[in-house]
């Protein structure tokens, strides 16, 4: 099983809300999810728009899993940097 770190859609049509949750790379963009580790927002204040739990995505990070390009670029602007 693979495990990625990735983005759940949420919101309405041009009003966009992710999620950024861990699970199975097999799994569909709003399937099922292992664990839901912060959100993105991409409509609001710039000091709003971004809130990860670093903890969490470090454990999975630790365990193997492969966070997506967009939540590598989230990642690094926050400060959490990859192995």
């Amino acid at each position: 099983m693979s495990v990625k770190i990735r983005l759940k859609r949420f919101g309405t049509k041009k009003r966009p809300y992710y999620r950024v949750v861990v699970m199975d790379s097999k799994t569909p963009r709003d399937g099922k999810t292992i664990e839901e580790v912060g959100i993105y927002h991409p409509i609001e204040a710039e000091e709003r728009q971004v809130k990860l739990d670093s903890d969490k995505i470090r454990y999975w990070l630790d365990k193997g899993a492969q966070p997506s390009d967009t939540v590598k670029k989230l990642l690094n602007k926050n400060n959490i940097f990859l192995n």
